[in-house]
């Protein structure tokens, strides 16, 4: 299993819990914003930083062409993507590997609040050097 470095796979396992705390009190059935404001919440109680709907810059041979966001920025070192779908697909892991290279970062986590448990099918970690640029 790839494993990320030891700072970022303590902020990835502090946000699985977080999440599980969120789908264990709302389960699933949700709209995706309804997941992000008590994601927000849950990782603002328990002192995670983080920033939301995070706007990044998407390069072409060096020059800006487009922004997009982030779902969430934990710490400035873990990339997050909330879903709320029938299932974590191949575009939603091609989504995030291309914020990770735009954003320069290693992790992200796919969290799908729409499973039964979030434990069997609602977490998928990507890394970036799996798929390199």
């Amino acid at each position: 299993m790839l494993v990320a470095p030891p700072e970022v796979e303590q902020l990835a396992h502090r946000v699985i819990g977080a999440a599980i705390e969120v789908h264990k009190h709302l389960g699933p059935g949700f709209v995706e914003r309804s997941y992000e404001e008590a994601m927000a919440i849950e990782l603002a109680l328990q002192g995670i930083r983080f920033r939301r709907q995070l706007e990044i810059d998407i390069h072409y041979k060096g020059r800006a062409v487009a922004t997009s966001r982030l779902d969430f920025l934990i710490d400035d070192k873990l990339l997050v993507e909330l879903k709320a779908v029938d299932a974590i697909g191949p575009l939603h892991v091609k989504q995030t590997l291309s914020y990770l290279a735009a954003s320069g970062l290693e992790l992200g986590l796919i969290l799908n609040f729409n499973v039964p448990s979030l434990n069997e099918r609602g977490i998928r970690r990507v890394f970036r050097s799996i798929y390199p640029e």
